[in-house]
């Protein structure tokens, strides 16, 4: 009776222990081929914060020693990893052993940036890699792309003794706001928008979104982070093609400071016929070829693209970094400008002129009086200017240039609303200046002469901010 019972109770532990362990092989990611000749393997870390983070490292399958790494820092917005299949795999089959991830959605969103919790994102993939085996941890790189050009050499500025190497495509030497207002200065010209309304949005829209806070990460100066890598090589490409951040300017400023860090191993170049992302283009605004990522195509890698990564990470790797050399720079269609510094008069002027027409209605109701007619138009028109000559640029930059459209006469239809206002704001201030001497009864007691100075004030203020704004352009 004992050997029999102890016979089940072993057979139950077994049959547990199997049961533990196949639930064991369901649940750990696994290695996979899917008959490229690369293997794939799911994994997940912890990034800044402890946030765990998912992806996906790709490698030659039987690699004879111990290779290169390297991790891909996406650009803005939510960046899956599968934006980046093209490059992972690029990277992989030259033998460079590659981490692709998706981007942190938590403590990251359109109103807030964290370069520095990016960039420990960015490093715990670097200590992922390093930790594989068939992977020489001294040969661990970043590549980044758009955004990831400030993260990766900010990531590689904290860690220079973990991180081999620094590649980007797309980087920006200007702040963040700086190159959205050139961004999107070249899209509305694209669109046929003529310079008045681009000097607005690159302009006092752009001085508004960065001094009320709207802009995330709006001055973050890049070029102390790339003086601190005096000893990291440097591989900065753009697409010749590039719409999105400055191309020559970016450059420019790459080397000029890579040089005087004394990097002596910082490589400049450009992607021929390449978009922002590196891939190809007609005319940076298009991509040809490529998959589809949510509805948009990708494009193909741009020739020569890869291998220019590729044949010079194998250099680095290899003990030999390339030395310093800059490739000649392509024309730029239109030259970045600086934003003009935040000061209190950029959002308080529009708050204050708001508060001056409002003040009139509130007032009339407040006390039950009779209200002059132009007066209230005055009021009612400036208050619908002030908020759609703010409201307008802020669109471009909230949803892009298609808020801009449709173009009639060099203008978004919606800007020559807001003109058709602004010119209506004065007219009817103008005709409330002219009724007052008319107006029968008795002369205006010192209540209403109060009830009128603030919408007065505000009428004789709107002009000038208004010409500040470009209305009258």
């Amino acid at each position: 009776m004992h050997t029999v019972s102890l016979i089940r109770t072993v057979l139950a532990a077994l049959s547990a222990a199997l049961a533990g362990a196949a639930l064991l092989l369901l649940t750990a990611p696994g290695a996979y081929a899917a008959g490229d000749g690369l293997v794939r393997q799911e994994v997940t870390f912890r990034g800044g914060g402890g946030l765990v983070l998912h992806g996906t490292v790709l490698g030659e399958k039987g690699a004879p020693e111990p290779e290169p790494g390297i991790v891909l820092v996406g650009g803005s917005g939510p960046g899956p990893r599968d934006e980046y299949r093209q490059e992972a795999e690029a990277f992989a089959r030259a033998g460079i052993t590659t981490l692709v991830y998706d981007k942190r959605t938590v403590d990251y969103s359109l109103l807030h940036r964290d370069f520095g919790l990016l960039a420990d994102d960015a490093l715990a993939g670097v200590r992922l890699l390093q930790g594989r085996s068939g992977v020489n941890p001294r040969q661990v790189g970043l590549w980044g792309f758009s955004e990831g050009g400030w993260v990766a050499p900010l990531a590689a500025s904290r860690s220079t003794d973990d991180v081999a190497f620094v590649v980007t495509i797309g980087g920006s030497g200007y702040d963040p706001l700086r190159t959205q207002a050139w961004n999107l200065s070249m899209h509305l010209r694209h669109r046929g928008v003529g310079g008045p309304f681009r000097r607005t949005v690159a302009g006092p829209a752009a001085q508004f979104m960065g001094g009320t806070g709207l802009f995330p990460a709006a001055g973050y100066d890049p070029l102390p982070v790339l003086e601190r890598l005096h000893r990291t090589p440097v591989l900065a490409l753009w697409g010749d093609h590039d719409t999105q951040v400055p191309p020559r300017e970016s450059a420019r400023i790459f080397r000029e400071t890579l040089a005087r860090a004394g990097n002596r191993h910082a490589v400049i170049g450009f992607v021929t016929g390449g978009a922002h992302n590196g891939h190809r283009t007609s005319d940076g605004f298009d991509r040809i070829g490529g998959p589809l990522f949510h509805g948009r195509k990708l494009g193909d890698l741009a020739p020569g693209y890869a291998r220019t990564m590729t044949s010079w990470i194998q250099a680095v790797a290899a003990g030999h970094p390339p030395a310093s050399r800059a490739a000649p720079a392509p024309r730029q269609a239109l030259d970045s400008t600086p934003v003009p510094a935040h000061a209190w008069y950029t959002w308080l002027a529009p708050a204050l002129l708001l508060l001056g027409f409002a003040a009139y209605p509130v007032t009339t109701l407040l006390r039950r009086g009779p209200a002059l007619r132009p007066v209230r138009w005055t009021a009612g028109l400036g208050l619908l200017a002030v908020v759609a000559t703010v409201a307008c640029p802020f669109a471009v930059y909230v949803a892009g240039d298609g808020a801009a459209t449709p173009v009639v006469w060099g203008r978004p239809v919606v800007w020559l609303v807001v003109q058709g206002l602004a010119a209506a704001v004065v007219v009817s201030a103008a005709l409330s200046v002219a009724a007052l001497p008319r107006r029968g009864g008795p002369t205006p007691n010192r209540a209403t002469w109060l009830r009128l100075t603030p919408v007065g004030l505000a009428a004789a203020g709107f002009v000038p901010w208004a010409v500040w704004w470009g209305v009258a352009g």
